[in-house]
């Protein structure tokens, strides 16, 4: 790592010159804090989710063992966005389809900067842009580690139409497959849909690391039969196990989190939802540690 004084070119070429960086980033936060953010892994052209997650694995990890344990895991439909936060200065590990790069900033710029963002998108109409993709993070989760906790969330942006609520799913579900296997190895996460139209029924989306991204729905009141199987495979199930219609798609497939969204917005729509209005979330959790927070999911939390 090289730095050259008062322009701070910073060049960054190893996994552990990253977590040496990381370190002095937090440590001089308030000599850093609004200056460019430091690349310190890039992507090849077009790698896609499993090649994105394995080039900053190693990168990640080191900065965990040097820095420790951030304050907030998360990320955006552009990639990774890791904090390590107290009330004063906040380091920020962030990344797109080029890259990641590390920043320091004063929090409660930064935080207002953002919770303005998300207050811009409370509530979409149906001709609304629905630009979820454009979020400062879609989903964040605090498991009492290092720093402090945000005293306040920022608001959670909902669709207001179909095609916006599959879009906000699929980009949701896509930012999991690639970030919660470096971020969190080994741990699951999901959540549960309820749909006002349908009282009582759930509908679990989730993701798997041994399997990938998952929808699965309670059809134990349904009768059975080779006209139900025919209804819903067509609809995009695979199998029936005890009663709950289940799908996975692996994410060594590009198109999983589309695949996915796609099939959970069919059996809401099925099923009678006729907005997304209808709908809440509730019972989000990854490997049952820690508060989940969804502000990109497009739908209300309970």
């Amino acid at each position: 790592m090289t730095d050259t004084g008062a322009s701070r070119t910073i060049a960054v070429s190893s996994p552990g010159e990253a977590a040496g960086l990381a370190w002095h980033l937090y440590d001089e936060a308030g000599g850093y804090a609004g200056q460019p953010p430091v690349p310190v892994v890039s992507y090849e052209p077009g790698a896609g989710v499993l090649a994105r997650r394995e080039a900053l694995r190693d990168v990640y990890g080191a900065i965990v063992d040097r820095v420790g344990e951030p304050t907030l895991y998360g990320g955006s439909a552009q990639g990774p966005n890791v904090r390590w936060r107290d009330d004063s200065r906040l380091l920020l590990l962030s990344g797109d389809r080029f890259g990641a790069r590390l920043s320091v900033h004063h929090t409660e710029i930064l935080e207002a900067e953002e919770y303005r963002s998300f207050a811009w998108g409370d509530i979409w109409s149906p001709a609304g842009a629905g630009d979820f993709d454009l979020l400062p993070y879609s989903w964040q989760l605090y498991r009492n580690g290092p720093g402090e906790r945000p005293v306040t969330r920022a608001g959670a942006w909902l669709a207001g139409c179909w095609e916006h609520l599959e879009k906000a799913l699929e980009l949701m579900l896509g930012a999991w497959a690639e970030q919660l296997p470096v971020q969190l190895p080994g741990d699951w996460a999901g959540f549960t849909i309820l749909s006002g139209r349908d009282p009582g029924r759930e509908l679990v989306v989730s993701y798997n690391p041994d399997e990938g991204l998952g929808v699965a729905v309670d059809d134990r009141d349904s009768g059975q039969g080779p006209e139900r199987e025919r209804q819903m495979r067509g609809r995009g199930w695979h199998a029936r196990d005890r009663g709950w219609w289940q799908s996975v798609f692996h994410e060594v497939y590009e198109n999983a989190a589309r695949l996915a969204a796609r099939l959970t917005v069919t059996e809401l729509r099925a099923r009678g939802a006729v907005t997304p209005d209808d709908l809440v979330v509730r019972d989000m959790g990854v490997s049952d540690r820690g508060e989940l927070w969804l502000p990109g999911l497009g739908i209300r939390m309970s």
